[in-house]
C-alpha cells in the first residue's frame, strides 16, 4: 500500500501503515476497470472493493474511498456492498489520456492511503500501411519489402509482412495488386516481422518461389483492430534490382550528320534475362535531361556488348551520357538499375547556318567623304552556330565562287567599326567555323526618318528583367530593334545591350539580358520599316527599386535673420536605387517643434522661411524613392541678428551722422559769430596789462595771508599808478615808461589789534584831484577779452567804497577801465 497525498504527520501515518502490514493487504481491495484499452475520447468505468476483515486496522474505522488518476482526484459514488465490504463506482465520461494510472486509495486520519491500482490506456485503431515495394537482390537473391507507416495509434502495434506463394498466375495475366479472391485455399501465410521497429524486411532466398506469383502484404494490429495495406502480386524475378550497364563507347556517323552510335556491355548477373534499357543525355546549357529508349529489347550475352543508335543532336555540342536498364518483363513493378557511369562527347562540327540579327549606326566622316559604319550583331544560336564560331567577316558583296570581295572587318567580336564609300547602303556578314562559314547576311544601311512608336514604357518583370510595352505605328512594321543602355556617371556603351522582335505585330518585348536591380536603363525602341527606320521612342526602367544609397549633403548659399538658403548636388545615378520621388527638408530649433517643406526632385536648392532672428537650427534632408527614404546628415545653422539691408542702412546712417557732426564742427571753426556764440572769450586776468605797466624798481610785496583762525575778506594786492598829464581815458598807451617817477605808497588800513594789513600800493603823482564815485555794489567784471592771449579769461572784483578804484587800467590790452 502506497501513499496518496502529503502533509500527513508521521505517527498516525506509521501505525496504520503497521495495522496494515500486520493484517496483510492480499485481497484487501480490489480496482476492476472496463474496458482497460479504450478508443481516445471515449468512457471508462472503474470500481473498487474493500474488504474489512482482510484490512486489519480498518475493521472499526469508517473507511472514506477516494479515486486518484495519476495524481488528479477524482470524484466517485460509495455504498456499503454484502459481507462487509465497501464498493465505491467511477466513470469518466471522455478518457483524453494515452496511458494513466487509476489509484483505488482509503482516508484515515486525514491523509490518502493507496490500496490498489489499475493501468488505462486509450489510443486508435492501427492507419493502414501504404507505398509498399519490394526488389530482388541479385546478389543473394533475398527479397526485401519496405513501406510507409501511417499514423501513430498510441497503442503497441505489431506489424508484420506476409506472403503466400502462388501456384501459377491469375487467368488474366500477371497483376501488381490481387484480392482475397485470387488465393488458393490451402496455401500457408508466411510472416517476416520488421526489427527496431523499421518499415522494412527482407525475405530469405528458400522461403520464395522464383519465376512464380506471390501474395505480399503488410499487417498491423493493435488492441483496437488490424489493418493491411494493400496485396501485391509479384514475380521476384520481376522487381529484380539490376547493376547499371557500362557505357563503352560513342562515335558519330558521317554519312548521319546528327546522328550517334554508342555500344556498352551489361551488368553481370543479366546473361540470362531480356533487358530494357534507357539513354539520357543533355548539354551544359540543357535545364533537363532528354530520355530515350536505348534499344526496345536486348538478349544480355556474357562478353557481347549492345549497341544502339539515336539521331537528332545538335552538331559541335558538348554531350553527357548516361544508361540504365531493368529486366524486361511485362510487369509494372520491374525496378531500374541505377544510371551508369556519364560519359562525355562532342559532335562534329558543320557550317553556321541561319540569318543574324544586325544592327548598325551611321553618320558621315570628317574627311573624304566617307561613312562610318557601327555594325554590331548577335551570336548565333547553338543550333544555328553548329559548332564553336571562330569568327565573322563584313565585306562590301556577297561571296561568290572563285572571288573574294574586299574585307571590311574580320573580327572574334560581336561588333566592328569601319569606314565604307559615301552612298554605300548594303555591307554583307557572315559567320565561320572550323567546318565553313555561313551564308552571308544582308545589312541595308536605311536611313532613319520613319513614324516612331508612341506610348513606350517598361515595367519590372523581376530583378532582372523588364517588359517593354508600346503601341504600334499606323505604317506597317517589319521588326523592331529594342536597345538599353544602363545609366552612369561615367558614360559608356553596351555593344551587347540590343534585340530584335522579328515580329511586326508585337507590341511587348521582354529584356532579360544585362538587366540589374537597382540600376537606371534607358530603354530605346526603332520600327523597321519596309525601306527606312523609325524615330526612336525613349523611356527610362528600373527592374527593382530600394531606398538611396545615401541623401544628398547640404551647404548653406545664404542666409538672414529669417531665412537660409540651401543647396545640395543630385545624387550620382548608381546611389539613387530607384527615381527620386521627392525631397524632405526638416529644420528646428531647441525650442519650438521641427517642421518640413517637400521639394520636388528637379531642384537643388530650397530657401526656408519663416526662422526667428539670432537662433540655432539644425537641418537635414532626406531622399525618397517609391521604395523607400534615407535622411543626410545633420547642418546646424545660425540666423542673423539683422539682414544685410538693415545693416546697410545703420552702416548708411551713422556716416551720415558723421558727416553732419564733421561739417559742423568745420562751420563753428570758421565762423567767428557762431565762435562767440558758443564759445565766449573771457580775458585772463594773468595776461593783463595791468602787469605791465608795474614799474620794474618797485619791489612786489609778498600778499601777507591771515592767519587760518582770523575771519576776514581774502587780501590782494593792488597797485596804484599815476598818470600822466594831458592823457584821456580810454586812449592807448604806446609804451610804459621805464621808469615811475615816483615810488608807491602803501595803503594801510587798521582792521583792529595786530598787524596792519595792506590794501594797495598807490603811486604818487597819478590822477589827483579826481572825484570819487559814488559807492556802487560790489560786482563781477565779464566778458572781458583780453589781447594778451587766445581765450584768456579775467576778473576784477570792485574794491569797497572807501578806497578809491582806478578806472582807466588796460587788460590784456583790449579795453581801458575808467574810475
Amino acid at each position: 500500500m502506497a501513499r496518496c497525498g502529503a502533509g500527513t504527520p508521521f505517527l498516525p501515518q506509521l501505525s496504520l501503515l503497521l495495522l496494515l502490514h500486520l493484517g496483510g493487504t492480499l485481497g484487501c481491495a480490489s480496482v476492476t476497470v472496463h474496458p482497460r484499452i479504450v478508443p481516445l475520447g471515449s468512457a471508462v468505468t472503474a470500481s473498487c472493493t474493500i474488504q474489512r476483515e482482510l484490512c486489519r486496522g480498518l475493521q472499526q474505522e469508517k473507511v472514506r474511498i477516494r479515486w486518484m488518476l495519476d495524481s488528479k482526484l477524482v470524484a466517485g459514488s460509495q455504498y456499503q456492498g454484502p459481507g462487509g465490504t465497501e464498493v465505491s463506482n467511477l466513470t469518466l465520461p471522455r478518457f483524453n489520456h494515452t496511458h494513466a494510472r487509476l489509484w483505488c486509495c482509503v482516508e484515515w486520519n486525514g491523509t490518502k492511503q493507496r490500496l490498489s491500482m489499475a493501468e488505462i490506456r486509450a489510443g486508435y485503431p492501427p492507419a493502414k500501411p501504404f507505398n509498399l515495394s519490394c526488389a530482388l537482390n541479385l546478389s543473394d537473391y533475398g527479397l526485401t519489402c519496405q513501406w510507409e507507416q501511417g499514423t501513430d495509434s498510441h497503442l503497441p502495434t505489431s506489424v508484420v509482412l506476409k506472403y503466400m506463394g502462388k501456384p501459377h498466375p491469375p487467368p488474366d495475366g500477371p497483376q501488381s495488386h490481387c484480392s482475397a479472391c485470387c488465393r488458393s485455399r490451402g496455401e500457408t501465410v508466411t510472416g517476416c516481422t520488421p526489427q527496431g521497429g523499421h518499415s522494412h524486411c527482407t525475405v530469405p532466398r528458400q522461403l520464395l518461389h522464383l519465376y512464380r506469383q506471390m501474395e505480399i502484404w503488410v499487417s498491423a494490429t493493435n488492441a483496437l483492430g488490424t489493418a493491411e495495406s494493400e496485396h501485391l502480386c509479384i514475380d521476384p524475378m520481376d522487381v529484380a534490382k539490376l547493376d547499371p550497364p557500362t557505357l563503352q563507347s560513342i562515335q558519330s556517323i558521317p554519312f548521319q550528320t546528327d546522328c550517334i552510335a554508342l555500344a556498352w556491355d551489361a551488368a553481370r548477373g543479366t546473361e540470362h534475362m531480356e533487358l530494357q534499357c534507357e539513354l539520357r543525355y543533355r548539354a551544359p546549357e540543357d535545364p533537363a535531361w532528354a530520355v530515350r529508349a536505348a534499344a526496345g529489347a536486348v538478349t544480355g550475352i556474357v562478353g557481347r556488348a549492345g549497341t544502339a543508335q539515336h539521331c537528332g543532336f545538335l552538331f559541335g555540342t558538348q554531350y553527357h551520357f548516361q544508361m540504365r536498364c531493368r529486366r524486361n518483363s511485362a510487369s509494372q513493378m520491374a525496378h531500374w538499375s541505377k544510371w551508369s557511369p556519364g560519359r562525355n562527347y562532342t559532335t562534329h562540327e558543320k557550317a553556321p547556318t541561319g540569318k543574324l540579327d544586325a544592327w548598325w549606326g551611321a553618320q558621315p566622316a570628317g574627311t573624304g567623304g566617307r561613312l562610318e559604319v557601327q555594325l554590331r550583331w548577335k551570336a548565333p544560336g547553338q543550333r544555328e552556330a553548329n559548332g564553336r564560331v571562330l569568327g565573322y567577316r563584313v565585306t562590301l558583296s556577297p561571296r561568290r565562287k572563285g572571288r573574294d570581295p574586299p574585307t571590311m572587318c574580320n573580327t572574334t567580336h560581336t561588333q566592328c567599326n569601319f569606314s565604307v564609300p559615301a552612298g554605300t547602303t548594303r555591307v554583307y556578314l557572315s559567320a565561320y567555323n572550323s567546318a565553313g562559314e555561313s551564308s552571308p547576311t544582308e545589312v541595308v544601311l536605311l536611313e532613319r526618318k520613319g513614324q516612331p512608336p508612341a506610348g513606350l514604357r517598361a515595367v519590372p518583370r523581376g530583378e532582372r528583367s523588364l517588359w517593354v510595352h508600346w503601341e504600334a505605328p499606323l505604317a506597317p512594321v517589319i521588326a523592331y530593334v529594342l536597345e538599353w543602355q544602363r545609366v552612369t556617371a561615367e558614360p559608356g556603351h553596351c555593344s551587347a545591350c540590343w534585340q530584335m522582335e522579328r515580329d511586326g505585330a508585337a507590341t511587348t518585348a521582354l529584356i532579360q539580358d544585362g538587366i540589374e536591380p537597382f540600376q537606371r536603363y534607358n530603354i530605346s525602341l526603332y520600327p523597321l520599316y519596309e525601306d527606312t527606320v523609325g524615330v526612336p521612342a525613349h523611356t527610362t526602367a528600373y527592374s527593382q527599386q530600394k531606398a538611396p544609397s545615401h541623401a544628398p549633403k547640404l551647404h548653406l548659399k545664404g542666409i538672414s535673420k529669417s531665412e537660409a538658403e540651401l543647396c545640395w548636388e543630385p545624387l550620382p545615378v548608381e546611389m539613387q536605387n530607384g527615381f527620386i520621388t521627392s525631397y524632405t527638408i526638416f529644420w528646428a530649433n531647441s525650442i519650438t517643434n521641427g517642421a518640413s517643406a517637400t521639394v520636388n526632385p528637379s531642384l537643388s536648392s530650397f530657401v526656408i522661411r519663416g526662422l526667428k532672428p539670432s537662433t540655432l537650427y539644425k537641418v537635414h534632408i532626406m531622399a525618397s524613392t517609391a521604395a523607400g527614404s534615407t535622411n543626410g546628415t545633420s547642418l546646424t545653422l545660425v540666423t542673423r541678428v539683422l539682414d544685410d539691408t538693415e545693416i546697410q542702412f545703420l552702416f548708411l546712417t551713422l556716416g551720415l551722422v558723421f558727416v553732419v557732426l564733421v561739417v559742423l564742427l568745420i562751420c563753428f571753426q570758421k565762423n567767428e559769430r557762431m565762435k562767440e556764440q558758443l564759445w565766449p572769450s573771457v580775458p585772463d586776468p594773468a595776461n593783463s596789462s595791468l602787469g605791465k605797466w608795474v614799474p620794474a624798481a618797485v619791489p612786489q610785496e609778498p600778499l601777507q595771508v591771515l592767519a587760518a583762525r582770523e575771519p576776514g575778506p581774502a587780501i590782494s594786492t593792488v597797485t596804484v599808478l599815476e598818470g600822466e598829464p594831458g592823457k584821456q581815458p580810454g586812449k592807448e598807451h604806446p609804451a610804459l615808461p621805464a621808469a615811475l617817477p615816483a615810488l608807491s605808497r602803501p595803503y594801510v588800513r587798521q582792521e583792529g589789534p595786530g598787524e596792519p594789513v595792506q590794501y594797495a600800493r598807490v603811486g604818487g603823482g597819478g590822477y589827483r584831484g579826481q572825484r570819487l564815485l559814488p559807492e556802487p555794489a560790489p560786482r563781477f567784471y565779464e566778458n572781458l577779452r583780453g589781447s594778451g592771449g587766445a581765450g584768456d579769461w579775467g576778473f576784477l572784483e570792485e574794491p569797497p567804497a572807501t578806497f578809491p578804484l582806478l578806472q582807466g587800467l588796460r587788460i590784456g590790452g583790449a579795453e581801458e577801465l575808467h574810475e
